[in-house]
């Protein structure tokens, strides 16, 4: 079982799909309209990686909140590269969740934490990412607007 936890450091012991679930029903009954974000960044440090991956719940008008899942590799890797793993680690998570979310009627949305702009260095990897994450059949997100990955795990890593 992988290690989630709340912004709070409180840990699940339950699957995170169970602990989502648990949440959408909490949250719906609270008459919340609900969201899902899910984006990973990463920062390189050596030549360790170390990814967070999140999971954003926005309420309609109403704030949010997140779960964070933080994992580390011993590896060097090109920028394209890492850019991939962020998305494939966010796509993979999406995938758990989605018959989840479809049955409880909840959007989806996946966020890559890379550049629309060319003169940035992650831009490199723009289409493969678009185009994975389109594939599967998720709406996709980059910055600007992929705060749940350029904001929300950039600041737990």
């Amino acid at each position: 079982m992988q290690n989630w936890r709340k912004l709070n450091g409180e840990r699940f012991d339950i699957p995170i799909k169970q602990a989502v679930e648990e949440t959408i029903k909490r949250e719906t009954q609270a008459g919340h309209r609900l969201k899902v974000c899910i984006g990973t960044d990463s920062q390189v440090h050596n030549t360790t990686v170390e990814f967070a991956s999140v999971i954003v719940f926005l309420r309609e008008k109403k704030g949010g909140f997140m779960y964070i899942l933080n994992f580390k590799m011993e590896k060097t890797l090109g920028l394209r590269e890492r850019m991939i793993l962020e998305v494939a680690k966010s796509v993979e998570i999406a995938y758990d969740l989605c018959d989840l979310l479809d049955a409880y009627h909840v959007e989806l949305e996946v966020h890559a934490d890379i550049n629309t702009d060319p003169a940035f260095k992650s831009n490199v990897a723009l289409r493969e990412a678009m185009g994975y994450i389109l594939s599967m059949g998720f709406v996709f997100k980059a910055k600007p607007d992929a705060f749940a990955s350029s904001s929300c795990a950039d600041k737990v890593i």
